[in-house]
């Protein structure tokens, strides 16, 4: 597996791989990978012949006071785990080198981004559809794998890629899960071992709407305040959002429509901030 730094290299090496007939997918990270980013290297290898990981935290898309500054830089075993998980090149740039000096473009959904994270986290989906426009004309994928953790971003690039035409197939990945049910993310590991078994109150929470809607419930409130309760029980937790909404644009919905509906939690446990969200029906 190579590891290259520049564009110029990451471009060569494309090259190469088309040139020998090879289709191209890619996973965008920001590294600190974990065993559900390794899960989205291993889709990206049954789905392409050559797989891209780029590892880069992009500082676009935290805020002031968010943990841009202290998020884990692990290069080293990031490498390992995407060689073992099948890829085959490694991107991973300086900022310096990637944002040109002076940069003011920006690439920015305005519909699926205001509601839920995005209305408290100003900027975040900017920073977001604007750093993966630019991995995307970079590495020029057929393919791009995601992971369904990541609800807002999912709909966000989806969004971008049908409206500028990137001649790009997105996959979403299914959330990889800890035992105890808490869905994989690099910022599990801020969490101590009380707190990170305090966490598993979010998907029980989840779990509980979906029996409820298993039940026969489609009221969108009466399941939305099931999740809530679950989540309330948790003196540790403090939810920030626990919304019921409509799969495709993310707005809120009064009635739970089979395979149309999904309940979005993000919560706050100590300084850590987690979010999940399951299918209903």
């Amino acid at each position: 597996m190579e590891v290259v730094h520049t564009i110029r290299e990451l471009r060569a090496a494309v090259a190469r791989a088309r040139q020998a007939g090879r289709t191209i997918g890619f996973v965008p990270t920001m590294g600190c990978l974990h065993e559900g980013h390794l899960a989205l290297v291993r889709r990206a290898r049954a789905e392409t012949g050559y797989v891209v990981v780029s590892i880069f935290v992009n500082p676009t898309q935290f805020g002031p006071t968010e943990d841009f500054a202290k998020y884990p830089r692990t290069l080293e075993a990031d490498v390992a785990g995407s060689a073992a998980a099948g890829a085959d090149l490694v991107f991973a740039p300086a900022t310096e080198d990637f944002y040109a000096p002076g940069a003011s473009t920006w690439v920015e959904e305005t519909r699926v981004t205001q509601g839920l994270c995005g209305e408290f986290r100003p900027g975040h989906f900017r920073g977001v559809t604007t750093v993966v426009a630019m991995l995307f004309n970079a590495v020029q994928p057929d393919v791009a794998v995601f992971g369904r953790k990541d609800l807002q971003q999912l709909a966000a690039l989806r969004r971008m890629v049908r409206d500028l035409l990137f001649p790009i197939r997105l996959v979403a990945h299914e959330t990889v899960r800890e035992a105890n049910g808490v869905a994989m993310s690099s910022r599990n590991r801020y969490l101590s071992p009380a707190d990170f078994a305090k966490a598993a109150a979010i998907p029980a929470a989840l779990a509980a709407a979906r029996a409820l809607v298993a039940a026969g419930e489609t009221d969108a409130a009466r399941v939305r305040t099931a999740a809530l309760a679950r989540l309330e029980a948790e003196p540790a937790l403090r939810p920030q959002y626990c919304e019921v909404v409509d799969a495709l644009d993310l707005t809120p919905v009064r009635q739970v429509t089979p395979g149309r509906t999904i309940l979005a939690v993000a919560c706050h446990l100590g300084s850590t901030r987690l979010i999940d969200n399951a299918d209903l029906g």
